[in-house]
């Protein structure tokens, strides 16, 4: 069995990578997909598929419709949905990409650090599980397989 998994989160940072290392190192059947992690196409996007948009408003109106249809055909064929809050930046895709995933009836696991807690608490309700750090998910995601 091969699960797909989506990675929601912030693209700032190399969580990412980490997930696909050490799942590749433990040898998890896993295939990962996740938002567009080039920020400057995901933000620029829809004026190089529509072209230059009157204002700042439409441009990221017209992104923003093409990254949404791209995250929910992406969303709707993983298996699970593993999303990470950090602490550095405000994270409201994660938000929507985490909460998408429950619609969904996806299994979601919520990454987040314990001075989150309390602004992630109705998340984290709805959530499979919730876990602290990459490594913990990466547990959850090893027993899966065993």
């Amino acid at each position: 069995m091969t699960l797909k998994v989506y990675l929601a989160g912030e693209i700032h940072s190399n969580w990412r990578a980490e997930i696909k290392e050490k799942a590749l190192a433990l040898k998890l059947p896993a295939e990962f997909s996740g938002p567009m992690e080039n920020h400057e196409r995901s933000d620029s996007i829809g004026e190089e598929i529509l072209g230059k948009q009157p204002s700042a408003i439409l441009k990221d109106a017209a992104a923003s419709s093409i990254n949404n249809l791209r995250t929910e055909l992406l969303l709707k064929r993983a298996d699970l949905v593993i999303a990470l809050f950090g602490e550095q930046y405000k994270q409201w895709n994660t938000a929507m990409d985490a909460s998408t995933a429950i619609a969904l009836g996806k299994p979601l696991i919520l990454i987040r650090p314990e001075n989150l807690h309390h602004p992630l608490k109705e998340l984290s309700e709805k959530a499979s599980i919730t876990v602290e750090t990459v490594n913990q998910a990466l547990k959850v995601l090893a027993y899966v397989f065993e």
